[in-house]
């Protein structure tokens, strides 16, 4: 009788197959990159509420830092015109020059604004006053927005390929990972829901900074929020009244 060789032994499972690895939540393991087209909107949205701001109100003539916005908005796109998958620091530098630029035109605007209100050169007309406090604020939510999403883990390029466990900022899913979709990982509008809810509860809500960078730039935002709101409601009620 022929003798037979010993069986091999039975490969071992290959986590991809099984979906093993699915077992561990989106946010901790290598994903595809996140769509431009949230964050490329936003921008749009941001530039176009400078661009109508008082000339006054601006650093310089009214359309120069929204061209540069536009220009730097344009390359972002050229390198990631679908996903956000190249982690050049070219293209990370870009978007934060982009985010700097904006800041500090809207920071810019936001102090005049103040001033004028405190001087009581600004405010002549509760309506016009309303527009331009609206849209300094709503840009401010857009600008914190926008750097939290950047920031956060090094930015949505690290985030995609798992390159940080510990998170700046600590999503309610993260915390209850039974209760979220396996997919989950934070988004564009994750960040931008967290610089909306910082905005008007002046506050941490369902969001908690991790990092001492994020607790710092949450008391910034809010200060800038509460700066503007405060004296805009109060200059328009005392016009009204």
């Amino acid at each position: 009788m022929t003798d037979h060789p010993p069986a091999s032994p039975p490969p071992e499972p290959d986590d991809r197959q099984t979906g093993t690895d699915r077992l561990t939540p989106a946010w901790r393991r290598v994903t595809e990159g996140e769509h431009r087209l949230p964050m490329a909107s936003a921008v749009l949205v941001m530039i176009a509420l400078q661009a109508v701001l008082p000339e006054h109100l601006t650093l310089t003539v009214s359309w120069v830092l929204p061209s540069i916005e536009t220009a730097i908005l344009a390359l972002l796109l050229i390198a990631n015109p679908l996903r956000i998958t190249h982690r050049s620091k070219g293209v990370r530098w870009a978007g934060l020059v982009l985010l700097a630029v904006a800041s500090l035109a809207n920071g810019w605007s936001a102090g005049i604004l103040i001033a004028g209100l405190i001087n009581g050169t600004e405010g002549g007309n509760a309506g016009r006053l309303f527009a331009v406090g609206g849209n300094i604020w709503l840009t401010n939510i857009i600008v914190f927005g926008l750097w939290y999403w950047e920031l956060d883990r090094g930015g949505p390029g690290a985030r995609a390929a798992a390159l940080k466990n510990k998170p700046d900022f600590l999503f309610p899913e993260m915390t209850a990972p039974d209760l979220a979709d396996v997919d989950w990982e934070p988004r564009f509008t994750d960040y931008l829901y967290l610089a909306y809810t910082n905005a008007t509860a002046f506050s941490p809500t369902d969001t908690l900074p991790f990092s001492r960078w994020s607790k710092l730039g949450m008391m910034l935002q809010s200060t800038i929020s509460l700066g503007v709101g405060a004296l805009v409601i109060a200059r328009a009620v005392n016009i009204l009244t």
